[in-house]
Parts: structure tokens; C-alpha cells; sequence
């Protein structure tokens, strides 16, 4: 499993420090509001972060006795940024609404992306794993298939309540019907994947990247539904993007750094994934 990741998981963080510098300089105020309402959830996801790193890289060394004890640690640090990163998530959707529905909402959204990265995971290994492995991937992806799916229909009718905003911007016509092959979409991929999982010669077959296409789907559809239920404003109900937007002339010069730098981030990453694509083997580092 972690020879797998071994070559692509740490370059996914260039991502989290490349949006956390765009929110710095194209939009101040909000990065103020923003981090200040979630400055404890980020600190836990930066340590728990910091644990993933450490054990990362400890465990290939470390002597066979201790390799479970850094294997426990990388699984703690994920699982407390999966959970802190779901926190933040839906403390954002609300607008950083401190009562009840609000709280109740956040720790919903915290407790299901653990089991919607633990599905992407599955269809990670489904492609890059063999034998054993394999079977366990489909096995933990059934496990957590029909909480994850459960969850996500309970946030997404949830959602448009607890923001009057959310529910003004979908329940209307004839927008209702242009937004309707988002969730159609959504529920295909689910379907799919539950076909997958459920159907071991098709995994066998080399189909079982079905599942992970179809968790990047429905995370791609997620993100673009959020950006259409907040637009225009970057705090919801608080600050629009043209409110929070820096000067013109900070915005010309962060969008020419994004425009040298982001095609370069992807074409590396393109690169990365195609040499290293194909079954894992035997993580080693040199000594």
C-alpha cells in the first residue's frame, strides 16, 4: 500500500500550499476571515499532516518490530486530517455559523470524507495492486460504499437547509432542471462503482479503475456544485469575491505566477504519473 503512493502522495501537498498562497494575495480579506475562523482545524490537519510525513518516511527504514508502530501513526495522522479537513469543509459551506445546525453540520461533512477518501483509496489499489491486496481493496470499498453514499445524500439535502443562500441558487426554475445531471451524474458513478466492487471478475478483468474514475468524478462534481452555490461570494452570506479581491495590479502579478507555475505543476504531474504507472512493487530507499 504504501509503495503504491510512494511516488505521487507527497506532491499532492503542492496543491494545498499553492491554494493557501492564491487566497493569501488575490483575496486578503477573506484569508483573514478564513483562517481565523478555522485556525484549529487547520492546526490539527497540519499535524496530523506533519505525522504522515514523518512516519512516511521513518517506516521504510525502521527495523521490522517498529514498522506497525509507524504504520498506526501514518493512519492516525490521515485519519485526523481526513477529519479536520471535513470540519473545515463544513464550517465553510455555513459561513462559520456557531450553533447547533451549524456544529452538526461540520462534524456530518467530517465524519463522511474519511470514508470517501477510504473509497478512493480502495480504487487506488484496485489499479496499482495484485492478489491479496486487491481482494482486501474491494472488500474495505464495499465496506464503506453504502456509508459514504448514505452520508452524501444526507449532506446534500441538508445543505440547502441550513443556508438559505444554497437553497435560492438550486430550487429554482429553470436553473433546477440546467443543475439536474450534476446529482444524475453523481448517482451513476455511484453505481457504477457499487457494480465494480460487487462483480470481482470485473476488477479482475482490469476494470476495477472504474472505481477510482468514478470517486475523482464525483469529487470533481462536489467542487464545481460548491463553487456554483456560493458564487459570488467567497465567505457565503459575508464577503463576495469582489469585495475581498486585492488591488488590480496585485491581481495582474498573481495571475502571472499562476500562469508560469500551474502548467509546470501539471505537466510534471502528468509526467510523474506515467512513469511510475502500472502495479506497485517493493518501496526501498537507498541507505
Amino acid at each position: 500500500m504504501v509503495s503504491s503512493i510512494g511516488p505521487f502522495w507527497d506532491a499532492n501537498e503542492t496543491w494545498l500550499v499553492l491554494g493557501v498562497g492564491v487566497l493569501l494575495v488575490a483575496f486578503p480579506m477573506a484569508q483573514g476571515v478564513v483562517l481565523s475562523a478555522l485556525y484549529l482545524p487547520v492546526t490539527v490537519m497540519l499535524l496530523g499532516l506533519v505525522l504522515r510525513g514523518v512516519a512516511f518516511d521513518f517506516r521504510v527504514k525502521a527495523r521490522d518490530a517498529h514498522k506497525a508502530t509507524w504504520n498506526r501513526i501514518f493512519a492516525g495522522g490521515s485519519l485526523v486530517t481526513a477529519l479536520a479537513q471535513g470540519w473545515m469543509l463544513g464550517a465553510y459551506v455555513t459561513g462559520f455559523q456557531d450553533d447547533l445546525w451549524g456544529w452538526l453540520f461540520a462534524a456530518g461533512i467530517a465524519l463522511t470524507l474519511p470514508a470517501a477518501y477510504a473509497l478512493l483509496g480502495a480504487g487506488w489499489l484496485l489499479m496499482k495492486a495484485e492478489g491479496d491486496l486487491q481482494r482486501k481493496a474491494a472488500a474495505w470499498g464495499r465496506r464503506v460504499l453504502w456509508p459514504m453514499g448514505l452520508a452524501l445524500v444526507a449532506i446534500s439535502v441538508a445543505t440547502p437547509l441550513v443556508s438559505a443562500t444554497v437553497r435560492a441558487k438550486w430550487f429554482v426554475l429553470p436553473e433546477l432542471f440546467v443543475l439536474l445531471p450534476i446529482p444524475l451524474a453523481c448517482a451513476a458513478a455511484f453505481w457504477a462503482i457499487r457494480h465494480v466492487l460487487r462483480t470481482p471478475r470485473v476488477v479482475e478483468a482490469g476494470y476495477g479503475w472504474i472505481v477510482f474514475g468514478g470517486m475523482v468524478l464525483i469529487f470533481v462534481l462536489a467542487f464545481f456544485g460548491l463553487a456554483y452555490s456560493l458564487y459570488p461570494y467567497i465567505v457565503i452570506d459575508r464577503i463576495t469575491v469582489w469585495q475581498a479581491a486585492s488591488a488590480t495590479e496585485s491581481l495582474v502579478v498573481i495571475a502571472l505566477g499562476v500562469a508560469l507555475t500551474l502548467p509546470v505543476i501539471i505537466v510534471y504531474t502528468i509526467f510523474m504519473y506515467r512513469v511510475f504507472w502500472g502495479k506497485a512493487r517493493t518501496l526501498t530507499y537507498g541507505l
